[in-house]
């Protein structure tokens, strides 16, 4: 098993953690994330049937992963905002993590795809992701989705309209302000 999980480390961790970067948009908690990833692999890979080939299995897991990670922040900030006193008057709340504007990209453009790409639907993110920043088939991105390839390349199909809207839009907001 020590072979094999060095192998799957070695082939896929780079891949894993960049497409986990790219939905949580914090580098400490992809890190911690794909760590989570594979304590998974270590618990379940006995379970593993090779219906799909490892790297959609493992994609799938770091996924569900996001999912799990997006829905626990869900929940706390829920609790938080029912918890918190809206009465009382004191110091404004900043928020510590960074903005996407803050993440370290080469490129403008890329940047402004990012910011755009955000704005995205979670399914639609995560297509955009898989099919073109890990490169993923159609075939290969349906099985880490769980995913129909029909439904792929319509999610794929309603995420580049969305994002040519927002980039559009971002671009009369950028010629706005230049005036």
């Amino acid at each position: 098993m020590k072979e094999v999980f060095q192998d799957l480390y070695h082939k896929y961790h780079h891949d894993l953690f960049q497409f986990l970067f790219y939905m949580v948009k914090d580098r400490t908690l992809a890190e911690d994330l794909v760590q989570e990833v594979y304590i998974k692999v270590l618990r379940s890979y006995s379970t593993f049937k090779g219906d799909s080939s490892e790297k959609t299995w493992l994609f799938s897991i770091a996924r569900h992963i996001a999912i799990d990670y997006f829905r626990s922040q869900k929940r706390k900030r829920k609790h938080i905002f029912e918890s918190f006193d809206w009465t009382e008057k004191g110091e404004q709340i900043q928020d510590a993590s960074k903005l996407p504007e803050e993440i370290a990209l080469q490129n403008e453009e890329v940047r402004k795809m990012y910011l755009c790409l955000s704005r995205c639907s979670l399914d639609q993110q995560s297509v955009v992701i898989l099919r073109f920043i890990q490169s993923l088939s159609i075939q290969e991105t349906a099985e880490v989705l769980e995913w129909s390839e029909s439904k792929v390349k319509t999610t794929q199909h309603r995420a580049m309209k969305a994002l040519k809207k927002y980039m559009e839009a971002m671009e009369e907001g950028m010629q706005r302000d230049e005036k």
